[in-house]
């Protein structure tokens, strides 16, 4: 038991213990949704404070772990050395665990109008909610690939059924089914990716097994190019991620799922996925795999291109917000993945840019469930227009996000961008900048048609013809989310040194 460093598990036990509670209260008492929001939220704010009591930890427990106070990483369950350990407690970890909590705390109260509305069930929902977040945080800080695709499938199970949660929307079932297949089938390459490492390397852990071979004769091999096994593993590793990631050419699923999802659900699926799939391929590449980047950054390279490319291409297309939103999606995991071909000196900005990101497209979507419903699959644009003459405040705070997304100065999406291109430079990729600013320039045509559409353009009739459009009101908690995605957006776009600093030790060992 003394192996046992419960601190770095401590969010994971908090918030199992919530979902479970959350289900018993709905069955026992059945005091309703006010019960269930009071369980859940504390959970997802222990969870947050113990993510910072872990940032300012680490090199405490590393001490007592390791003997080695220079360490900046300490190893729990299984032992106290590197090639004995499952869990990994470092600034990384703690960063994308406070990110993924802070995100799965604001998309819960995005949902909130969905929860209350499915009555009894909401409380399903909530419960999870509450799995997926604990799965993503699982991937950020594994140090066995087993355990992490663990923490991956619990996430991406609970998000199925979280995708198809509004039986009686018809696109609903359709989105949780190519979720499911499409998911399925992008787990199964992974795991593959995991037997090929194992076979090539004879360990799945990250640090002491995996990198161990790599510094060694293994790498030898590598760099000559016999070694295929390994390659095979590390590229379907990547590939498996890269479904998870809606990186293209695997992203056909995340346009169509968001577009069929409830409303309210889509936040936590488009967001949280994306911190942790990119927090675990930091994790692999940068951390196993340090010293073979001559041969995968070319790789990630290649897939970052075409993301942003076939992103900005099919977004121009679309006629629904929400679609607009996935191919965008595609376009920003490029910018991601852009970061990731700097290996160590690109993951400060990768953090950074998926941060800000996060926030920004959960308050988005967040806006997509105002205008359009809850429960409702599709957001068309046509329920855009007029939308400053009908909800000023919406428009405007929508105009920002879209602008940040877009990469304008003072917002947090420039600084992004601006970090990722130049740790990209800085390795030798400026072809890949290049065809990044391209798109980033090509991709304000569909943002800005967006706040055209708003502020020039006179609203519509929509689905009951005759009707005019509603005015779109928040609730109470859409409108914290919103507040909480409007102030992380702006000022972490003017004053943006805070968190650069932060995300410079955020680097995995």
């Amino acid at each position: 038991m003394e192996r046992i460093a419960f601190l770095s598990i401590g969010p994971e036990i908090i918030l199992l213990g919530a979902a479970v509670t959350v289900l018993m209260l709905a069955v026992t008492v059945k005091l309703g949704s006010w019960s269930w929001a009071a369980v859940a939220f504390f959970g997802l704010v222990c969870s947050v404070f113990l993510s910072v009591v872990q940032w300012f930890r680490v090199d405490d427990f590393a001490e007592q772990a390791m003997g080695v106070s220079e360490l900046p990483i300490i190893l729990n369950y299984g032992g106290a050395s590197r090639a004995s350990s499952m869990v990994v407690m470092d600034h990384f970890s703690s960063f994308a665990g406070f990110i993924i909590f802070a995100i799965g705390t604001l998309a819960l109260l995005s949902a909130w109008p969905l929860v209350k509305s499915l009555e009894q069930r909401g409380a399903e929902f909530v419960a999870l909610a509450l799995l997926a977040i604990t799965g993503l945080h699982v991937m950020t800080l594994a140090n066995n690939l087993l355990l992490l695709f663990i923490g991956l499938e619990t996430a991406s199970i609970a998000l199925y059924v979280i995708a198809g949660f509004v039986r009686e929307e018809p696109n609903s079932d359709e989105a949780a089914m190519k979720y499911f297949l499409l998911g399925s089938f992008a787990s199964a390459i992974f795991l593959y990716g995991i037997a090929l490492t194992f076979a090539a390397t004879g360990s799945t852990f990250i640090y002491g097994g995996i990198e161990v071979f790599v510094n060694g004769q293994l790498l030898n091999l590598m760099v000559n190019g016999n070694d295929s096994v390994l390659l095979a593993g590390i590229a379907l590793l990547i590939v498996g991620l890269g479904f998870k990631v809606s990186a293209a050419p695997f992203h056909q699923w995340a346009p169509d799922v968001y577009e069929g999802a409830a409303g309210g659900a889509v936040g936590l699926m488009a967001t949280g996925v994306k911190v942790a799939g990119f927090a675990a391929m930091a994790r692999i590449l940068v951390g196993a795999f340090p010293l073979a980047l001559p041969l995968w950054a070319p790789a990630i390279a290649a897939v970052a291109a075409l993301s942003v490319i076939i992103g900005t291409a099919f977004a121009v297309a679309q006629t629904d917000f929400k679609r607009l939103l996935g191919y965008s999606g595609v376009a920003h995991a490029g910018f991601l993945l852009t970061a990731l071909v700097a290996a160590e000196g690109g993951v400060a900005g990768m953090w950074f840019y998926v941060a800000t990101y996060a926030f920004t497209l959960l308050g988005a979507f967040t806006i997509a469930a105002v205008v359009s419903g809850s429960r409702s699959g599709g957001s068309s644009l046509d329920e855009y227009r007029g939308l400053a003459t009908r909800s000023p405040v919406l428009a405007l705070v929508l105009a920002v996000f879209l602008l940040s997304l877009a990469g304008f100065p003072l917002t947090a999406g420039f600084v992004g961008k601006v970090a990722v291109f130049s740790s990209a430079i800085a390795s030798g990729y400026l072809w890949l900048v290049i065809v990044g600013l391209t798109a980033a320039v090509a991709g304000l045509y569909f943002y800005l048609r967006v706040i055209v559409l708003m502020y020039f353009v006179e609203p519509a009739l929509v689905r009951n013809p005759g009707t005019a459009v509603a005015d779109p009101k928040a609730s109470g908690q859409q409108q914290l989310t919103l507040s909480v995605a409007l102030v992380v957006t702006v000022v972490f776009g003017v004053v943006p040194w805070p968190l650069l600093n932060l995300a410079k030790y955020a680097v995995p060992s």
